[in-house]
């Protein structure tokens, strides 16, 4: 649009022979072009804007499925302790021994006879990411959150966030042979001795709140990586958002510098197609004002 303006011979002549009269020739122009590059900066900054927001929903809804895996296990670690209390209060409990179980791999008789986990390892984060963490786990007001938030980088969250996932599925491959074995002594033990079998039942109880427990927590530090990562495209997309609203206020200002220039031009030579110019310009800059301010 900048390249099919041109300036006639005859209006050139007129234009004072001095530098600022060339300036004043060529800024419609310029403006034009400048104009046309904020417009093309100020949409460019909304589509980053409106890809972070969909981000952010979608992060949003990941985090959302994490914290539904820690509520169950945590739910499903109460029951086991709530089963488990009702057991002793029931019948009498002999605790369970290693020697109680035969075939039993060095594992599970550990994790029966003296509830001991297979190894859970949290995934460790850098300092940004952990003071984060800290902030919204308190409750710090948006403003820290922020803070903290700005510091940390992009691949910093997408490495945590790994890490927090190699952890859970660590310990659920460590914990999965386990489980098994559990299962079969409960269908092998359940037509034998009955003391030995309440002894296992409360030691499986005790197991498996525990590693419920475990794995909730596991959940958790993946749901708080998420919600990290919500806030900061949140924050992102706001930031791009500001841009994109001072863009296009420079793309008006370059307008109105436009338009002001060619009422000058064409008071000047007195142009029926340059005042027109002039005038649809200014229509459009008062069009933009009055649906800027009362629609």
């Amino acid at each position: 649009m900048a390249a099919k303006i041109q300036i006639s011979d005859e209006l050139k002549k007129e234009l004072p022979p001095s530098n600022w009269g060339k300036v004043l020739g060529a800024t419609p122009i310029v403006m034009t072009v400048i104009a046309t590059m904020l417009a093309g900066l100020a949409s460019s900054e909304m589509t980053k804007a409106q890809y972070d927001r969909s981000a952010a929903a979608q992060l949003q809804s990941k985090a959302g499925d994490q914290w539904g895996y820690y509520q169950a296990k945590k739910l499903r670690s109460a029951s086991a302790r709530n089963s488990l209390d009702l057991l002793a209060a029931t019948v009498e409990i002999t605790p369970l021994t290693a020697g109680m179980l035969t075939n039993v791999d060095p594992a599970t008789a550990s994790a029966l006879a003296k509830n001991e986990l297979p190894a859970a390892v949290p995934a460790k984060f850098d300092a940004d990411v952990s003071t984060a963490l800290a902030d919204v786990e308190s409750s710090r007001p948006e403003t820290e959150t922020t803070a903290a938030l700005v510091k940390i980088k992009p691949a910093a969250l997408a490495a945590a966030l790994d890490a927090a996932k190699d952890a859970a599925d660590s310990f659920d491959n460590a914990a999965k042979p386990v489980n098994k074995a559990v299962d079969k002594l409960d269908d092998s033990l359940m037509s034998g001795d009955q003391m030995i079998f309440r002894s296992f039942s409360a030691a499986r109880l005790r197991y498996t709140a525990a590693r419920y427990e475990t794995e909730a927590r596991l959940n958790q530090a993946v749901a708080s990586i998420y919600e990290l990562q919500v806030r900061q495209d949140n924050y992102t997309a706001e930031k791009h958002h500001r841009r994109s609203g001072k863009f296009f206020y420079g793309m008006l200002a370059s307008q109105l510098a436009v338009i002001i220039s060619t009422f000058a031009i064409a008071a000047r030579k007195r142009s029926f197609l340059w005042s027109i110019a002039a005038a649809a310009g200014a229509a459009a800059v008062s069009f933009s004002v009055y649906v800027y301010l009362y629609v």
